[in-house]
């Protein structure tokens, strides 16, 4: 048995048509029908049933199909792994972030890996940090940056950043004046918050149960998917906010917004990988960006 006749039965029981399959691969109609035959006599099975000119698969047949896929599929695997040890790191990298690291962290990593290998093509997909590990643990993501815990097992984690969140808030607010406001007091106010299922919003919610509180005692008068956009409703309100201090930093560099660093509320970036798939040399080369000390 060959390759080459796993790729004919493939492309003639796909299509239960010989000369469509013939015409599919670029080869003549007596060849396909030459290595179907070589296939069947090797191995004593009729994978066929020939009905004038038709041709139909037998239960034998299908049965086939599911294992010759699956050869094909592991023959492509170790094509791709040969080719991908032998050149410079090439093609693509889909790389799923979540909000803060995708827009405060990643992009000078990314410039670097497009500078130092144009060769590689990569596609950023934002989404929040359970969003990230669920697309990485799916395959839909090559390689992911979060921020925060994840709740995959099976994901391979490694830290690759620090950060820590910082209570937000206008300039005019009430607390604006105070070095240090009193958790006590923040019930009286209306909160912005991250949506449910973001890094921020997960590292906030451990840091209140730490000090004996809850999200639940909190006033949400509104919760949002980036940070922009809390940042924005909070320097026209007089709404409290707990946000990265890479994300704010800007910001309150400007005078929009005050921030006071919240006490022991640091927390990690992480890069995700599955390790039950092949790392390529195009994985390898933004991991080693990610943890190089230089940016």
């Amino acid at each position: 048995m060959t390759l080459e006749q796993l790729r004919i039965f493939m492309a003639v029981a796909s299509r239960e048509h010989v000369t469509q399959a013939a015409t599919a691969l670029g080869l003549t109609q007596s060849a396909v029908s030459a290595a179907l035959t070589a296939l069947e006599t090797r191995h004593g099975v009729r994978l066929f049933d020939r009905i004038g000119r038709r041709i139909q698969l037998t239960e034998d047949g299908r049965a086939f199909m599911a294992e010759a896929q699956a050869v094909l599929d592991r023959a492509e695997t170790a094509e791709m792994l040969l080719a991908d040890l032998s050149r410079e790191p090439q093609g693509r990298l889909r790389i799923h972030a979540s909000q803060t690291v995708a827009s405060y962290w990643l992009p000078p990593r990314l410039m670097a890996l497009h500078d130092l290998h144009p060769g590689i093509e990569f596609r950023l997909t934002l989404g929040n940090t359970r969003q990230v590990a669920d697309a990485v643990a799916e395959g839909a993501a090559d390689i992911g940056f979060v921020e925060g815990d994840v709740s995959h097992g099976d994901l391979h984690r490694q830290v690759v950043a620090r950060d820590r969140l910082a209570l937000v808030m206008a300039d005019t607010h009430p607390l604006a004046s105070e070095q240090s406001p009193d958790p006590a007091q923040w019930l009286d106010y209306r909160w912005a918050l991250r949506e449910p299922g973001s890094g921020t919003r997960a590292e906030f919610e451990a840091w209140l149960v730490q000090r004996g509180s809850s999200v639940a005692a909190l006033d949400i008068a509104i919760e949002l998917p980036s940070n922009e956009a809390v940042l924005s409703a909070v320097s026209h309100s007089q709404c409290l906010a707990a946000l990265s201090q890479r994300a704010v930093a800007s910001a309150a560099g400007a005078g929009w917004v005050r921030i006071t660093p919240l006490p022991g509320a640091e927390r990690v970036f992480s890069v995700l990988s599955d390790p039950r798939r092949h790392r390529t040399r195009a994985m390898q080369a933004l991991l080693a960006l990610a943890v190089a000390p230089e940016f």
